[in-house]
Parts: C-alpha cells; sequence; structure tokens
C-alpha cells in the first residue's frame, strides 16, 4: 500500500512538474501570427496582440494586449483596444500536433469607440466585410485557409468585460460614455445565429440590458444584422444622453422595458416607457407625477427614419393619443409628433403641467374639469417645438378668488367671485419652446365675472406678460358709485374687445409670475380704446336725445375717473 500511494505521488508531481515546464517548452507565441491572421480575417479589420502565455491550468493562451484596427474612414485611432486577451483551447490537440482549437474568448478592460459619419454609416458597419460565405470547417494553425475559414470560425463562449464604449459621431467632439460594459455570446459564428446577453452603466448614471439573439452577421454592413432581443432600461437620464439641453437645465428619468426585432434592415420595437421627473421647457419644475408611454415603432436603419404607430401616453387616468416620425440628423433625433386627447381628467393633469412651465397659482388646485390637447411637437429632440390647442371646461381652481386678485383694478372691486374659480371654459393656442411659452386667442368663460380674452408669455423665469380684457357679464359691483363710472363710460368700453352687448370691459396686465399672478390696469390700453372710440365718432351722424348726452366728451377724464380711489 506505501509503495501504490509513493507511486501516486510521484505521478502527481511529475504532473505537476510538466505543468510547470510545458509552457516554456512549448512556444505558444509561434501561434501569433496565426491568431492575428484569423482574427484579421474574421473581422475584416488589422488585429494585434502582445506577447503570449500558456496556462494549463485554466486552458488559455494569454496575450497582454489587444488592438482592433478602425475603419479608416472614420479613424487612425484604434476601433478597440484591451488590457488582456484570454483565448481558451483545447489542450491535447495543442500538446500532441500543435493544432490550435478555440473554445473560448475572454476580452479584459475594452475600450470600444464607435462612430457615426454624416451619411449615417457606422464604423462597425464593415465589421466582417472582407469575410466571405463559405462552407464551415474546422480552423487550426496549421490551417491557413485564409478569410473565408475564418469567417466561418465557431467560439463556443465570447465575453467582454468591465469595458467601455464610447459613443460620437465624425462631424462632433460631442461623446456619450458606457461604462461597465459587459458582453456574453455562446456559440459565436458570423454565418449562423447566436445568444447574447449586454448590460453596460448609462451616461450620467441608470443602467441597460439587452438579452437575445443575433445573427448571422451581415457581411455588407454589420450593423444591419438580425436582432431579436428584449430591452430594459432603468434610470436613463435624458439630459446626460443629449436627448433634452442640458444647458436650459432640461432633463427626466426614463425606464423602459421593449421587444426589439431587426430583420432586413427594418428594426420593430414594441414596449412601455416611463417617464419621471420630466422638464421639458425652461423656467419649469419636474414634475412630480410620471407619464408613461406604451409604444410601436418601425425604424429603417438604412434610412435612420421611423413611424411612432398610434401609441397612448397616460397621467394618471388621462390618456392621450400619440403618433409621429422620427429621423436622425448627423448628432440629433428630429421628431415630427402629433399629441391628441379628449376629457383628461384635470385633476390627475395637474401636478404633470410644470414640467411645460404652467404652474397653477400658489395654494390653488384643480379638482375637476376635463382638459383637452391638440399638439403638434417638432424639432430636434434638444429643442422641441410644441404649437396647438389647449381647453378646460366645467374646471375649478379651487383655493383662488379671482375678485380679490383683482381688486386692484378698481371698477372691479368688490367683486365677488368666491374662494373657488369656476371656469365654464377656457381655450387657447399655444406656442412651446424650451425657453418658454406663449398663449395666443386666450378665452375664458367664468360665469362670476364674465370673459376674459387676451394673449401673452410666460418667460424662462416663469415671468408673466399678458394683455387681457375682462369684459363683465352684467353691471359693474360698487352700488351706484360704480354705476355712474359705468353710466359715463359705458359707450365707449362697452366697445372694447367688440361687444355690443353694453357689458362693461375692462383692459388690464396679468404680471408677477405663475405661482403668485398680479392683476394691473392697462391704462394705455384703455386710452388707446377710448381715442379709437372717440376718433371713430367724429365721421358718424350727429346723435340727440339720450344718447348724445351720454357720450362722454373727455375721454381722458373719464378714463381718470375709472381707476379713482373711492372716497371713504
Amino acid at each position: 500500500m506505501k509503495r501504490v500511494l509513493r507511486y501516486l505521488l510521484i505521478a502527481v508531481a511529475a504532473i505537476v512538474v510538466l505543468l510547470l515546464v510545458l509552457p516554456f517548452v512549448i512556444p505558444v507565441n509561434q501561434f501569433r501570427p496565426a491568431i492575428e491572421s484569423h482574427a484579421s480575417a474574421a473581422v475584416g479589420r488589422k488585429v494585434q496582440i502582445g506577447n503570449l502565455r500558456l496556462s494549463f491550468f485554466r486552458g488559455a493562451l494569454t496575450a497582454e494586449n489587444l488592438s482592433i484596427a478602425d475603419d479608416p474612414k472614420f479613424s487612425s485611432s484604434p476601433f478597440l483596444t484591451a488590457k488582456s486577451l484570454n483565448v481558451g483551447v483545447e489542450l491535447m490537440p495543442l500538446i500532441l500536433s500543435r493544432t490550435l482549437n478555440v473554445t473560448g474568448i475572454v476580452i479584459e478592460d475594452p475600450q470600444v469607440t464607435l462612430l457615426r459619419d454624416a451619411a449615417g454609416r457606422w464604423n462597425f458597419s464593415s465589421l466582417g466585410g472582407s469575410s466571405t460565405k463559405a462552407e464551415t470547417k474546422p480552423v487550426s494553425a496549421r490551417s491557413p485557409e485564409g478569410s473565408s475559414a475564418a469567417a466561418n470560425l465557431t467560439v463556443k463562449n465570447i465575453e467582454l468585460k468591465n469595458g467601455k464604449v464610447i459613443v460620437g459621431s465624425t462631424n462632433s467632439r460631442k461623446r456619450s460614455t458606457y461604462d461597465n460594459v459587459s458582453l456574453t455570446a455562446s456559440d459565436f459564428s458570423m454565418t449562423s445565429k447566436f445568444p447574447f446577453t449586454l448590460s453596460a452603466d448609462l451616461p450620467g448614471g441608470g443602467k441597460l440590458s439587452l438579452d437575445g439573439n443575433a445573427g448571422p452577421i451581415d457581411q455588407a454592413d454589420a450593423s444591419l444584422s438580425p436582432v431579436n432581443a428584449k430591452l430594459h432600461v432603468a434610470g436613463l437620464n435624458l439630459a446626460s444622453t443629449g436627448f433634452l439641453d442640458p444647458s436650459l437645465g432640461l432633463g427626466g428619468l426614463v425606464d423602459m422595458d421593449s421587444a426589439i426585432e431587426s430583420q432586413n434592415g427594418e428594426a420593430a420595437t414594441k414596449g412601455s416607457l416611463k417617464l419621471s421627473k420630466a422638464l421639458l421647457v425652461q423656467g419649469g419644475s419636474p414634475a412630480s407625477v410620471p407619464a408613461t408611454v406604451d409604444f410601436s415603432t418601425k425604424y429603417d436603419l438604412r434610412k435612420e427614419s421611423g413611424v411612432l404607430s398610434p401609441s397612448t401616453v397616460k397621467i394618471g387616468a388621462a390618456a392621450a393619443r400619440l403618433n409621429g416620425t422620427y429621423a436622425s440628423q448627423g448628432d440629433d433625433t428630429v421628431v415630427d409628433v402629433k399629441l391628441a386627447g379628449d376629457n383628461l381628467p384635470a385633476k390627475d393633469l395637474q401636478n404633470f403641467l410644470p414640467a411645460i412651465g404652467v404652474h397653477v397659482p400658489q395654494g390653488a388646485s384643480l379638482t375637476s374639469g376635463t382638459l383637452s390637447a391638440n399638439l403638434n411637437i417638432k424639432g430636434p429632440t434638444d429643442k422641441l417645438v410644441t404649437d396647438g390647442t389647449l381647453g378646460l371646461f366645467n374646471g375649478k381652481l379651487a383655493g383662488f378668488n379671482l375678485g380679490s386678485k383683482m381688486s386692484a383694478i378698481s371698477a372691479l372691486a368688490g367683486l365677488n367671485t368666491g374662494s373657488d374659480l369656476v371656469i365654464e371654459k377656457l381655450t387657447t393656442g399655444v406656442h412651446m419652446a424650451p425657453n418658454g411659452l406663449r398663449a395666443e386667442n386666450f378665452n375664458a368663460v367664468v360665469p362670476a365675472l364674465g370673459t376674459l380674452i387676451g394673449a401673452g408669455t410666460v418667460d424662462s423665469k416663469n415671468n408673466l406678460d399678458f394683455k387681457m380684457i375682462a369684459k363683465l357679464s352684467g353691471p359693474p359691483p360698487g352700488g351706484a358709485s360704480a354705476a355712474g363710472v359705468a353710466g359715463a363710460i359705458g359707450g365707449i368700453l362697452g366697445q372694447v374687445g367688440g361687444g355690443k352687448s353694453g357689458g362693461l370691459a375692462i383692459p388690464f396686465l396679468v404680471q408677477g409670475t405663475t405661482s403668485e399672478p398680479k392683476f394691473v390696469p392697462d391704462v394705455s390700453g384703455l386710452a388707446k380704446e377710448m381715442l379709437k372710440s372717440q376718433l371713430g365718432s367724429l365721421g358718424a351722424a350727429p346723435q340727440s336725445g339720450t344718447q348724445q348726452q351720454n357720450q362722454p366728451q373727455n375721454p381722458l377724464g373719464a378714463l381718470g375717473g375709472l381707476f379713482k380711489k373711492k372716497k371713504p
């Protein structure tokens, strides 16, 4: 028994010595030209590796460095560099016949630069371009079949670990960097489908993962290779990825799950997207509620343009329709999208409105009513411009007393609209750009007051600049004194806004901010209207009786009387 144990120990020692000595006995660097040649033929680029070492314990060849050249049309710098390359090999064929059979490839700490030119072509499009489709046959260090054999090389496992991918274009210095990139592909072949998984850290935070099948590799353009995969995105920062202009403070976080199917140069995606903390115009505030989009798109990889099929945008219980087109133009993604919705619950939308620069006055809230929207969203994603119409119907702005806010306008002193503002109808045309909002043809029907019409802007600092006319539905408040003022100037003011119903029309300005609006008399506007009325009356036929007596002879005096403070 002791003799058997001694022989066993001797055998183990011999194997250990053999494993330690063989790497120095077998000149593994003789395989370097073959590896470089086959790899260069497979990717269609010049591949260089450093000094080779053989590890019997891992069954692998290790190269100290790896470099893959870029397409010369894009850059003279390498397309990929890595600190080390581990090539798994079958040991017995290597020892007995010095035949190199590759079982796996692991690339450590790679850095890849992806560039797109002005025509939309990527620098990885030509990968494998020099390879030709031929019958599959084994490849060894002794079989220099050339590019066709290398192109059909099958590798059981390929891994990229702890990588960095830099994405940009040839006509811009702007770059986006994806860190901790990990890629695994099984049973890899240039000529057949293979499974893969990809994960990465997104610029500015967030993570991306892609899991599915790819291949065979398109020999003419690798970017058109078929893909069928599931995409998961968590915490994509729109500002750091360039979708929105970070210089304006715009942004938002995106979480997305979608299925991607690419075939014959057309990619179809279908999934759901959640946009949180959205800020879409300068001067707005991040939305406190998310918007979700159930989407479906088709994208032409050759033309770099796509169609957004009818999709749904949801904010709470509010759901609107979304459809349009999008295209890549240089560094920009340009969209032309229509958003439309009716009977959208105002209460659910209230907390998203700050994202587009619409703020409810401080202390107030939309407790009821429905919104309608018909908007066209166009331009580069970082400089979107929106035009269209918005409407609010049967709304209630709780905690907002319009009468008290407008008390600075003497003709409206004492007007009691209640602590809650009821809005029967509000419609306006809007123009929204990253630097602010403009409202046109503003028309609001407020039962407690009358009709408010006008136009104005909200700038990037949330400042209001509106010129408005309040056309009262009945006689002005304030008893006989106010009625006297109305009698003195009613004939003129009744024409402001084009009305002939006899209601009092008061021009005023809305200033301050959206959260703290200020209503002040528009003296110059009122004077212009009165002067216009007086000039118009000069060419009219003389009036008689009561009408002539009620015609004011001193419009400026009547104007001053309108805004006089009441005596105690």
